[in-house]
Formats: structure tokens, C-alpha cells, sequence
């Protein structure tokens, strides 16, 4: 039985894997982003060699280094333990080492130590990750005896950012007797401190190590880096108060979060996000923006809009700037246009980007003199609701209806119903010039249409960039929608 004891802390069961089964893809997408897996050797102090891999982006940013987690796996673990981890932190920026430490997985050694070796494998990790030109700041993420493993190290480097100690055991002397009365062994007080002396001299003999050594109430009053503790609070392998014992002797800033399950059950939702959160506020990871976004989202947010394949997203946003950059030459007695706000939604701005009173001098100084399309807008009658006007809201169905604007009532509410199955093609409608959209208008007076034959024959329209005629084409359009929700707030306040 001393035998089983003593294997059940020196020689667990060992993890036997096949990395391209259990580990993530070479090469891998999450989150819309490509990642990909380095595999290395580093090779410790003693010899031994340590099988590792590196998850990273498939390019890195130039110029701009990314900070690393490394995570430390259980006694019997190995390091497809950190696939979770990979999951939770590569899409902050942060990227993920994980390595087999001595005497587990696929790394040389026979025998493990439950911190005490394996902090002289995590030292190696750290020294290549410093140098590393890609690799900024560096955390440590520890499960069980990888916990303490991190907390061993973490009294040595103070230049580590943060440490998440998941499961970690305070005394390796207490735990061992504890384990004694979970597992029912029936014997005398005496007789189990006699077999673990005994115990004690084996392990020393074999792994080279001393157990009385691994006290990390020891080592916590001297360690100041950033800590998140985790517990279950049903765990009967490591109970739940040997991290209360570590959090309340620990000097650094510190945070503890309990949850349900055991040893050895999958952590909850909650517990991961507050682990990610942790680790964003302390490595502080750079925003580097995805391949898909554009350097205007900074500024700028689109909400529920999606901008389709045709779509130049910055049109949109130089439409919005010059709504509000637009000089305007009529007096009004309300106040001065308000300033476009960064945080607020497009639809939002549309509808905040001008006074009511300016918005007429506004459409008559950009519609273009030649535009045979041009048609006259009509008040609603009174009875009429505003739903088919607003576009405040964040539902897309407004986008869908500027598209009806130049028809009569009727004809509006009919494309309004055919606009929201188009969702994803209302902004390309947007874009879309004039001249190319089907639309109804009243007929204008002979009078009238005679001067426009000879207006029209008079100028030559002038050949235009096709950004800026898609640009013009999407401002008339924007500003026809302003007007019409104008001009039925004035019949409803008459």
C-alpha cells in the first residue's frame, strides 16, 4: 500500500497522446482570424527534453508584440489541457504556451515532483519567451499542481504579470494526511506520520526531491504579482481551504472565485470569462484591429448594419461627417448642429446630425441640376403613423424603405414589406447611383419640364469619379429620408 502511495504522488498515471489528435490543427481558424500551432523541444536543467507548443497568430502584427500565457498542467495532465485556454485568450490577443512538463505526456523524465521540478521547467519556458522579439508581457494560468508550480515561480519573478491559480494545494505534508481520511485508510495517527516519513525518504531517493519542501504558505507572503484564485467548492482531492489558506497569506493583489463541481469537472462559463478578463486588464494585450474591419470602426460604430460586398464602408462614414460638416446658408432660430458623437450608431447620427430647420438648404444645395429623376416630395396626410419614417431604430427595415422614396404612400409601404427580405442588400441599394434605381415621381408641370430641357441643354454634365458620383448618389439619398421625416413632423405639429 506505501508503494501505491508513494506512485500515487511521484508516478501518476502518465498522459499518452498523439498531439495532431489532441492538440489544436497545425493551422486553425477562430473567431474569422487564422491561428497556428508551433511545436519545439526545450530541453531542462537535467536533460530531459520538453515537448511544447506555441499558439499563435499566422502573421504577427509588425513592429508589435503580443503578450503570452503559459499554461501549467495537472500531475497527470499534459499539455492538450490548454486547448480551453487557446479558446478563451487567442482572440484577446494573447497568445497561448503550453508544454509537458518532466516526467509527463511526452517529455523525458520518469517521475514528477508536484511543483518543485517542474518550476525549473517553467523557468526555461520563460527565458526563451524573453527572447522572443514577438513576445511582450508574460502570465501563467496553473491547474492543481500546475497552480503551485506558478506559485513556486512566481516568488522567484516578479516580472511575471499575473498568475490564475486554479486548485492549488498549500502544503503538500497536510495533504498527503488528509488524503488518508478520504480514502478511509484505518489506521492510527501515529502509524500514517510514520509511513509518510518513510514515504518522504523514497520520494527523495527516487525524484530527488524533499516533500516537506513544497509549502507554498511559505513562499505566497512573499510574492506581490497580480493573483486570480479558483476553487471547487465540492473538490474532496484538494478541499477548498487550502486556497483560502494561500489568499489569506498572499501580499500581492488578489482575488478568489468559488464554484460548483470537483477536482476534476470542466470549469463554468463565468469562471473563464472572469480568467480572461483578468488577463486582459494585466497583460494588457495591443487592439489590433482583424483583416474584415476597417480603421474607421474605431470611430465609428455601424450597430445591426451589415455592409454588403459592393459596399465601400468609408462612403458611409464620409456621408455622415459631410451631413454635418455642411454649410448651410438659411437662418434658423434653433441651435447650431450638434457634433457627431463616436459611440453612437449610424442610424442615430442620421437622425442627430442636422437642426430641422437647415435640412432644406441642405437637400436643394446638393441635388444636382441635371437629375431628371428628381422628384417631389409630398406631405403625409395626418392620419398617417411615422413607423415607416423612423430611422432611428437600430432594425434594419428603416435602410430597406429610403429605397421607396419618390412614390406615393401606397407604393412606399408596398417596397417597405418586399425591403425586409433584403436585408443584407439595402446598403448596396444605398450605393447605388440614381440613374440605376426604378422609381415613380409625380410629373412636373410642362411649364417646368421646358425649362429643364433647356437648363439641361445649356450645361454638359461634367464626367465624375465613380466614388464620388456613388458618393453623391448615397448623400441625396440619406438627405431625401431626413426631409421626408421633416417634412411629416411639420404636418403632424400643423
Amino acid at each position: 500500500m506505501i508503494d501505491q502511495f508513494i506512485n500515487f504522488v511521484i508516478r501518476p498515471p502518465r498522459a499518452d497522446y498523439n498531439p495532431d489528435q489532441y492538440l489544436w490543427e497545425k493551422e486553425f481558424t477562430l473567431a474569422g482570424r487564422q491561428y497556428k500551432r508551433q511545436d519545439l523541444e526545450l530541453t531542462n536543467a537535467r536533460g530531459h527534453k520538453l515537448r511544447c507548443s506555441h499558439y499563435v497568430p499566422s502573421s504577427f502584427p509588425e513592429e508589435t508584440p503580443l503578450p503570452c500565457v503559459i499554461y501549467c498542467h495537472g500531475n497527470s495532465g499534459c499539455r492538450a489541457d490548454a486547448n480551453e485556454a487557446a479558446v478563451i485568450l487567442l482572440p484577446s490577443n494573447i497568445t497561448v504556451f503550453t508544454l509537458d512538463f518532466s516526467g509527463s505526456g511526452l517529455s523525458d523524465g520518469d517521475y514528477v515532483s508536484l511543483g518543485w521540478h517542474e518550476r525549473d521547467d517553467l523557468k526555461i519556458v520563460v527565458s526563451y519567451l524573453r527572447g522572443e522579439r514577438q513576445i511582450s508581457r508574460i502570465g501563467l494560468w496553473g491547474r492543481s499542481m500546475g497552480a503551485v508550480t506558478s506559485l513556486l515561480y512566481g516568488a522567484e519573478d516578479p516580472s511575471i504579470a499575473g498568475m490564475v491559480l486554479d486548485s492549488a494545494f498549500s502544503n503538500l505534508f497536510d495533504l498527503m494526511m488528509e488524503l488518508v481520511d478520504v480514502y478511509k485508510i484505518r489506521l492510527p495517527k501515529f502509524t500514517v506520520k510514520m509511513a509518510v516519513q518513510y514515504m518522504r525518504r523514497v520520494i527523495q531517493k527516487k525524484a530527488k526531491f524533499d516533500i516537506m519542501d513544497l509549502n507554498c504558505l511559505k513562499v505566497a507572503p512573499k510574492t506581490f504579482i497580480p493573483a486570480l484564485f479558483g476553487h471547487a467548492s465540492e473538490d474532496k482531492f484538494i478541499q477548498p481551504h487550502h486556497s483560502d489558506l494561500i489568499f489569506k497569506s498572499y501580499a500581492g493583489d488578489k482575488n478568489v472565485i468559488k464554484f460548483d463541481g470537483d477536482h476534476n469537472t470542466s470549469r463554468p462559463q463565468f469562471y473563464y470569462d472572469s480568467v480572461s478578463i483578468f488577463f486582459f486588464n494585466v497583460l494588457r494585450p495591443p487592439q489590433i484591429s482583424s483583416a474584415c474591419s476597417s480603421k474607421l470602426e474605431k470611430y465609428y460604430d455601424l450597430g445591426d448594419l451589415k455592409v454588403g460586398a459592393g459596399m465601400d464602408e468609408s462612403l458611409l462614414y464620409e456621408i455622415i461627417t459631410g451631413i454635418e460638416t455642411e454649410p448651410t446658408n438659411a437662418a434658423s432660430s434653433s441651435s447650431a448642429a450638434p457634433s457627431v458623437l463616436t459611440i453612437k450608431p449610424v442610424n442615430e447620427l442620421i437622425s442627430e446630425v442636422a437642426p430641422l430647420a437647415t435640412l432644406d438648404s441642405m437637400v436643394t444645395s446638393n441635388i444636382r441640376p441635371d437629375s431628371d429623376e428628381q422628384s417631389n416630395l409630398q406631405d403625409k396626410p395626418n392620419g398617417q403613423s411615422d413607423e415607416c419614417c423612423s430611422y432611428t431604430s437600430s432594425n434594419r427595415e428603416s435602410w430597406g424603405r429610403c429605397s421607396t422614396l419618390g412614390g406615393s404612400d401606397e407604393e412606399s409601404s408596398a417596397d417597405c414589406t418586399t425591403a425586409d427580405n433584403r436585408n443584407q442588400a439595402t446598403l448596396n441599394v444605398l450605393a447605388t447611383p440614381l440613374k440605376s434605381m426604378p422609381q415613380k415621381s409625380c410629373d412636373p408641370p410642362k411649364e417646368e419640364k421646358r425649362k429643364k430641357k433647356k437648363k439641361k441643354a445649356s450645361t454638359t454634365p461634367k464626367p465624375k469619379h465613380e466614388k464620388l458620383e456613388k458618393l453623391e448618389a448615397l448623400s441625396k439619398r440619406l438627405r431625401l429620408c431626413i426631409l421626408r421625416r421633416v417634412n411629416h413632423r411639420r404636418q403632424r405639429s400643423t
